[in-house]
């Protein structure tokens, strides 16, 4: 392919992309720059080129990422033909790699806010999106249908999910069709009024709360948020604390010159409070609409740069190489499967995905598990006993497994992973991490970053009332309006009903 003068600069790898403009499929590059920061480039011949920063800028980290990848398995039950090619075709197709490991159900685009960033609200839409209970039972069970395995794990979403009457009925409806874990993204507003609310979600079978949280600081909230919200924040963690709820996750949006500063402390605050909290998950901001360039390289924020953030800002507490993309586990899921003679979901993303550390609490204060094992020996150690598992060689492949521990070094760390090996059970995986803090990155792709290769390993998957489940990236970057659009109620109709 032709693109002028990057030809002279380093193509790392060839894939495919969209037009910002018009979502046509294009050829696209993704390059070293003579910059030396890692891009993605392509050419529509009706808008001209788009070069963008990729979701990996850094190219050491870039290479070193690559390494993690691991081959999907596909998938055994689409639910939509490729017809129009990868974006179009999503339900999901036959085309798709990795099966869904979270999927997710927004059961409404109202809120009880009007965040300024917010890309799913109905003030903004016009129209009011809601899935009836009927229709988000429908949802579940083509959830449940997907093959090689059913995602365990579900994210009640909006919207903001509080506002509905019925999600208790919602989150019991999930348990009782075999979700083993159901979490609820919320602002926190009612959680943090009404700690009877947060008690009858628990007793419906929530499993974790998925806390927007981006940062300490009011004047962030007031710019990202269009409130001050610092107090409410505390206030649910508080009630979590009161009644004995173990599992929050902190969801911060991450944008530069607004809280990439804060990082740090939202490190430190989640391990002083490991009590109830379980794992920090931040998002690079992701646009939408016509977001001009000057907007997106004053706020644009990827995942290289935020392991450099935390490693700075946490002076060394975690390094850059304390962190591992998120297919790295794909070994521990296949060779306790193949123990089990059983099937478990798989993290098979692209390494470009995201990344993620288990800060573990020692007699010396907290330490990234990798100073705490050999992990890249660990996961060589369990292809190998998926290797030997899947040649029927069980007997010899437990042994390999039992033997994998010497390479972690310190003795609660290996208690805790020594019933996962043996159990594989959703019980014992939730021991481990009640004892661990994720410090985790997403870095979800908007039209501008758009990478096919990326698409087509999504695990993170949403369905939807037509019946499809969608990729993440795909569905919020071209598909949402769409379908919210379709099976929505006009705003001033749907207020109307309810006056």
């Amino acid at each position: 392919m032709y693109f002028g003068l990057v030809l002279a600069m380093k193509v790392l790898r060839e894939t495919k992309s969209l037009c910002p403009e018009c979502l046509k499929v294009l050829d696209a590059e993704v390059y070293l720059a003579d910059d030396n920061i890692v891009r993605i480039r392509r050419v529509c011949p009706e808008h001209g080129e788009f070069d963008e920063v990729y979701t990996f800028s850094d190219p050491k980290l870039y290479e070193w990422a690559e390494r993690y990848a691991h081959e999907p398995s596909g998938i055994t039950t689409p639910h939509t033909n490729s017809v129009r090619g990868c974006p179009f075709d999503c339900g999901l197709c036959e085309k798709h790699s990795s099966a869904t490991v979270l999927a997710i159900i927004d059961v409404t685009n109202r809120c009880n806010m009007r965040c300024p960033i917010c890309f799913a609200n109905a003030a903004s839409a016009g129209f009011v999106y809601e899935p009836s209970l009927e229709q988000i039972k429908r949802m579940l069970e083509t959830l449940r249908s997907i093959g090689p395995v059913p995602p365990p794990a579900l994210q009640l979403s909006g919207g903001e999910p509080t506002v509905r009457d019925d999600l208790f009925e919602i989150v019991k409806m999930a348990k009782d069709m075999g979700f083993r874990h159901v979490e609820v993204n919320t602002n926190g507003v009612v959680l943090a009024n009404d700690i009877d609310y947060y008690k009858r979600l628990l007793d419906a079978g929530v499993s974790t709360v998925y806390l927007q949280f981006d940062g300490l600081n009011d004047d962030l909230y007031v710019k990202l948020r269009g409130i001050p919200m610092k107090d409410i924040k505390l206030r649910v963690i508080e009630n979590a604390r009161k009644i004995g709820h173990e599992s929050i996750v902190l969801v911060v949006t991450l944008a530069r010159g607004v809280n990439d500063d804060q990082l740090g402390e939202i490190i430190r605050f989640a391990l002083d409070n490991s009590d109830v909290i379980r794992c920090v998950n931040v998002q690079p901001i992701s646009f939408s609409g016509r977001a001009s360039k000057l907007e997106r390289e004053s706020m644009r924020i990827n995942t290289s740069d935020f392991m450099k953030l935390v490693e700075k800002q946490t002076n060394g507490l975690i390094s850059v190489y304390d962190f591992r993309p998120v297919p790295c586990v794909v070994p521990i899921s296949r060779a306790v499967g193949a123990l089990k003679g059983k099937r478990y979901v798989e993290f098979t993303t692209s390494p470009f995905c995201g990344v993620a550390t288990f800060m573990v609490k020692t007699n010396e204060g907290w330490k990234p598990i990798t100073r705490l094992a050999d992990v890249d020996k660990f996961f060589n150690a369990m292809d190998k006993v998926y290797e030997d598992a899947s040649k029927g060689g069980r007997s010899k492949a437990y042994l390999r497994a039992i033997a994998s521990l010497r390479y972690v070094k310190f003795g609660l760390l290996k208690d805790l992973l020594i019933p996962v090996l043996r159990e594989g059970s959703y019980e014992a995986l939730g021991r481990f991490m009640r004892k661990i803090v994720m410090i985790g990155c997403m870095h979800f792709m908007d039209v501008w970053n758009f990478d096919l290769q990326r698409v087509n390993r999504c695990v993170i998957h949403y369905a939807l009332p037509d019946g499809t489940v969608r990729p993440f990236c795909t569905y919020n970057s071209i598909h949402r309006s769409i379908v919210e659009e379709r099976y929505g109620v006009p705003l001033s109709e749907w207020i109307s009903k309810k006056a």
